[in-house]
């Protein structure tokens, strides 16, 4: 089985606050076959700085996320958990959420079969992307 890049995210809710706005945007790219998701576990530290891990099914607030089509699971481990829940501010939550990027499959099989190699990749940050923009449309007016 062709397997696409696979990201993974750590996402933070202020206030142990968990509302589900994501979901429905993350079933639109599970739908649209842009992503398949292979994990997600929501992680809350409270008051205390006690930690505690939810699936989407054991709380209320999290309900939304049942109707976002997950595949594998179980690909997120204790120590994935830790390093996550270390970033954690007491009061705060956070989703870590694995996916496979299933657009990009057909290229990277390409790339394998050019004997092709992947020397380097990062996400570059949304700020920076938009000062570049506005350099760009600065100079051309």
């Amino acid at each position: 089985m062709a397997i696409g890049p696979v990201e993974y995210m750590i996402l933070g809710f202020p206030g142990n606050r968990f509302r589900g706005e994501i979901a429905p945007e993350l079933a639109k790219l599970v739908n649209s076959g842009t992503i398949r998701i292979l994990d997600l576990v929501f992680i809350l530290k409270d008051a205390d700085g006690s930690v505690t891990t939810f699936e989407f099914d054991q709380l209320d607030e999290l309900a939304a996320f049942g109707d976002v089509d997950g595949e594998v699971g179980g690909l997120i481990s204790n120590e994935d958990i830790e390093h996550a829940a270390a970033l954690l501010e007491p009061n705060y939550s956070e989703a870590l959420l694995v996916w496979e990027d299933v657009w990009a499959t057909p290229f990277v099989d390409a790339l394998r079969r050019a004997d092709g190699v992947l020397l380097e990749g990062a996400r570059i940050p949304r700020e920076l992307i938009e000062t570049a923009f506005s350099d760009l449309a600065s100079a051309e007016g």
